[in-house]
C-alpha cells in the first residue's frame, strides 16, 4: 500500500506525506516507510482541547495593539500569506496560495491574517472536520520581529470562538516543539505524537 500510494503520486510529479501517529501499527511502520524512500520530518505533539474552554480563557486575548485580525477569502490575500511564510521559513512557499484556494473552496476552511500597517505579519487557518466535533488549527507562523506580542494566542482565540459559534466542540493541533508548550499552558492536552514522513519524487 505504501509503494502504491508513493508511485501513484510520483507519476504525477507530486510529493506525498504520510502522517505517522505514535500509536499506529504495525510497530515497524517507520522501517517500512524508510524502505519505500520516505524521510521523517520533525516530530509533533497532537493536542486537543474543548473549544468553549479555550475561547473563554482567551476572551481578552483576541486583540493585539497595532495589529488587525481578519478573515480573508481572496487569492491576493492567500498570495500575501505565502510571501510571509516564505520569509519566515527562508524557502519558496508560493505553492501555499494554491493550497489555500483549494482549502477555502471546500467550505470547510477559514483563513485568518494578522496585519500591521498593511503587512501580513502572521496567518492561521481553521479546518472544520465534517461529521465530527473537531476543528483543526493550522498555521500560526509569525514574522520574527512580531513574535512575543500575543499574535499567536490572538489567532487561537479567534478560531476557538469561531469553532464554538459553528458548533464544533473540540480543537486539535499537530504542534511543533515551539507551539506545544504555549498551547499546553492554555489548556490543550497531549494525546499522542505524529511524525510527517515525506516522499519527494525525483
Amino acid at each position: 500500500m505504501i509503494a502504491r500510494q508513493r508511485d501513484f503520486l510520483a507519476a504525477k510529479g507530486q510529493a506525498v506525506e504520510w502522517k505517522l501517529r505514535g500509536h499506529d501499527v504495525p510497530a515497524d511502520l517507520p522501517d517500512r516507510l524508510r524502505a519505500a524512500g520516505f524521510e521523517p520530518e520533525d516530530d509533533e505533539t497532537v493536542l486537543i482541547a474543548e473549544s468553549a474552554a479555550i475561547a473563554e480563557r482567551l476572551s481578552d486575548r483576541s486583540a493585539v495593539d497595532g495589529v488587525t485580525l481578519r478573515q480573508v477569502t481572496d487569492r491576493s490575500d492567500f498570495e500575501r500569506i505565502a510571501a510571509m511564510e516564505s520569509t519566515v521559513w527562508g524557502e519558496n512557499w508560493s505553492w501555499l496560495a494554491d493550497d489555500l484556494v483549494r482549502r477555502h473552496a471546500t467550505g470547510l476552511t477559514e483563513i485568518f491574517v494578522a496585519e500591521a500597517a498593511g503587512e501580513v505579519v502572521s496567518a492561521a487557518w481553521a479546518v472544520y472536520k465534517k461529521n465530527t466535533d473537531f476543528t483543526g488549527l493550522w498555521g500560526g507562523s509569525t514574522l520574527s520581529e512580531w513574535r512575543g506580542r500575543g499574535i499567536y494566542k490572538a489567532l487561537v482565540a479567534v478560531r476557538a470562538a469561531r469553532a464554538v459559534e459553528l458548533g464544533y466542540k473540540y480543537l486539535q493541533v499537530d504542534a511543533s516543539d515551539d507551539s506545544s508548550p504555549i498551547l499546553q499552558r492554555l489548556g490543550f492536552h497531549p494525546v499522542t505524537t505524529t511524525t510527517p514522513w515525506v516522499h519527494t519524487p525525483r
